[in-house]
């Protein structure tokens, strides 16, 4: 049993107390409004040249380019922006002192996310119109089925990345404690999953394009390009921390793991929290369930 000093129990507590009401900031302040169509939509216009809603998609080529534009679009959503937890378990998943190592940690993260994103797009194409995410139903409470899948995939995701976020910080038991890859790597696995409850607009007219084509692997491939695109700026940040700092950034997490472990908790934590405080407490405010406060910006 590994013994805990009181100063450093205090300092966890203090860590774990700034991760939680940060997240819960972090989704009263949230406006999907800008993110989603200011940025979102403006990013997509602007590389596809045309209205990305509003035009139709017009061959394998054209959704192929359409997943990964879209994609790179949707960064900043509040179905996305949690994948910036990675960064810190990124840069402890490699020796960064080569281009090998560098990749490493890449390489990790998009195995884990392409595993997941392809199955959802196969099943995704052969299941249609089954699935919730692709309704136009609503409940009797006016809450639209898709909402309602987004509130449970996103609970059960927000509530992986806490437990990751509370393990790292040694308050729970850390399953990857010895295997920092598989931790990337598990990461990658929740990032893909963000396609499986994700109602961003640019999306679900991917997915209504891949299941009209009635080919699972066009399905597959769209949705890992999707995936891809979500994940460009975080990979870039990440590479550009390492060699704007000629590896200093990660060998100085390595030199201390304790400060390692804090960077890596509080991303995992804060940003677990804001995930489930969005999505099953001011979602289901919106369509009066429950309250959440709401800012003057947001309606």
């Amino acid at each position: 049993m590994v013994l805990v000093s009181a100063p450093q129990r205090a300092r966890t507590g203090r860590a774990v107390i700034a991760a939680a009401v940060g997240g819960v900031l972090l989704a009263v302040l949230w406006s999907f409004e800008f993110v989603d169509s200011v940025i979102g939509d403006n990013v997509a216009n602007t590389i596809l040249d045309r209205d990305a809603k509003h035009t139709a998609i017009t061959g394998v080529t054209a959704g192929l380019v359409f997943a990964f534009v879209s994609g790179l679009a949707g960064t900043f959503t509040a179905c996305n922006i949690a994948m910036a937890a990675a960064v810190g378990p990124m840069s402890q998943a490699g020796d960064t002192a080569s281009l090998r190592g560098l990749l490493r940690p890449v390489g990790l993260l998009t195995a884990g996310m392409v595993t997941v994103s392809a199955l959802y797009g196969i099943a995704g194409v052969l299941l249609g119109d089954r699935l919730p995410q692709l309704s136009t139903a609503t409940t009797a409470g006016g809450v639209p089925v898709r909402i309602i899948q987004a509130s449970v995939v996103f609970g059960l995701i927000g509530l992986a990345l806490i437990y990751l976020g509370l393990a790292a910080l040694g308050v729970v038991r850390d399953v990857f404690r010895d295997r920092p890859s598989g931790r990337v790597v598990a990461l990658g696995a929740l990032i893909g999953g963000f396609l499986i409850g994700r109602p961003y607009p640019l999306f679900n007219k991917l997915f209504h394009w891949a299941v009209d084509t009635h080919n699972p692997l066009a399905g597959a491939a769209a949705f890992v390009l999707q995936s891809l695109g979500n994940i460009l700026i975080v990979t870039l940040i990440f590479v550009l921390l390492v060699v704007g700092t000629r590896g200093r950034f990660p060998r100085r997490l390595a030199a201390d793991p304790r400060r390692a472990a804090l960077i890596t908790g509080v991303l995992l934590l804060g940003l677990g929290v804001f995930t489930v405080v969005y999505w099953d407490l001011r979602v289901p405010a919106h369509f009066g369930f429950g309250w959440f406060p709401t800012l003057p910006y947001n309606r």
